[in-house]
C-alpha cells in the first residue's frame, strides 16, 4: 500500500472551506498541513467532525473501528487522534496503546459517554491527553484540539490575524468577535443562530441534512426534531437575505446549502 492510499473502513475528507479564503490553522512540525485521525463508528458523527476540522485548514481521516484506526495511523503519521472509547471491535484504551507503540507523542483526545471519574482516570493513565464527555459542544472539542496541538509544539501558528474569519461571498463572520457582516451591514443573531450560520460557513457548497445540523447545534444527542432546524433556517434567511439575493438554498429531501449570492 502506498502512501496515498488508505485502508478499508478508512475514508479521507475534503476540505470543505471555499478555496478563496483558506482557514489557515497552522502548519505541522514537519512543515506540512496538520493531520488529524478521527475514530468513531457513528457515521453522521464522523462526518460532521470531519468537515468542521476540515474547515480549519487540517487534514482528516476517519476510521470507523480500532483495527482500521491501527493500520490508518501506520500510514497517515496523523498529529492528534479523536478517539471513542467505545469502538465495535475493541475498547478505545486498547487502541490507544496500539497507537503510542508506532506514534508516541501523538496528541489524543477521548470521546466518551461515561462521565465518571474512574473513567477518565483509566484514559488519562493510559496514555490520553484530554478528554469530552458526549453529547459535546464542537467549539469546545476544537478549543482542547488546538491547545493539545500547542502544547504538543506541533501546530505553529499562521496568519492569526485572519484565522477567525470565514467568508462566503458577500457574508463575513467574525468567530472571536462573534459578528456577521453581509455586504458591510452588521447582521444580528442569537447565539443558536450564530451557531447555525456557524456550520453552514464552515461547509459552504455543501449540502448538510437535517440530522447533520441537530447533531451540530443542538447537541449530538438531540433526537431528530427537524421542525426547529426549518424554523431556525427561516431565522436566518430572513436576516441574511434583506433585500438581497438567497445564500441558503433548501435541497429537498435531503437538507439545506450556503451559497455565494450570484
Amino acid at each position: 500500500m502506498n502512501s496515498h492510499s488508505h485502508p478499508s473502513h478508512v475514508r479521507a475528507s475534503t476540505t470543505v472551506r471555499a478555496p478563496t479564503h483558506p482557514h489557515d490553522g497552522g502548519t505541522g512540525s514537519d512543515g506540512g498541513p496538520v493531520r488529524v485521525l478521527v475514530v468513531d463508528d457513528e457515521p453522521d458523527l464522523t462526518e460532521i467532525l470531519s468537515g468542521v476540522l476540515s474547515g480549519e485548514g487540517w487534514r482528516v481521516l476517519t476510521a470507523a473501528d480500532g483495527a482500521s484506526a491501527v493500520t490508518a495511523a501506520r500510514i497517515f503519521r496523523p498529529h492528534a487522534v479523536v478517539l471513542d472509547r467505545m469502538l465495535p471491535d475493541m475498547d478505545g484504551l486498547r487502541v490507544l496503546r496500539q497507537l503510542r507503540g508506532d506514534l508516541e507523542h501523538v496528541c489524543v483526545l477521548f470521546l466518551t459517554a461515561r462521565d465518571g471519574v474512574e473513567d477518565r482516570i483509566a484514559g488519562i493513565t493510559a496514555g490520553g491527553d484530554d478528554y469530552v464527555t458526549k453529547p459535546f459542544s464542537l467549539e469546545e472539542l476544537l478549543a482542547r484540539l488546538r491547545g493539545l496541538l500547542r502544547r504538543a509544539g506541533v501546530a505553529r501558528e499562521a496568519g492569526a490575524a485572519d484565522t477567525d474569519r470565514l467568508v462566503v461571498g458577500d457574508l463575513v463572520m467574525d468567530e472571536g468577535a462573534r459578528e456577521v457582516t453581509r455586504g458591510g451591514d452588521p447582521v444580528e443573531l442569537t447565539r443558536t443562530e450564530f451557531e447555525l450560520l456557524r456550520l453552514l460557513m464552515h461547509n459552504p457548497r455543501r449540502v448538510l441534512s437535517k440530522a447533520q445540523i441537530l447533531d451540530h447545534v443542538w447537541s449530538y444527542d438531540f433526537g431528530g426534531r427537524a421542525h426547529v432546524v426549518e424554523l431556525y433556517i427561516s431565522y436566518l434567511r430572513k436576516k441574511l437575505d434583506m433585500g438581497r439575493s438567497t445564500m441558503i438554498h433548501t435541497v429537498r429531501g435531503v437538507g439545506y446549502i450556503l451559497k455565494p449570492g450570484p
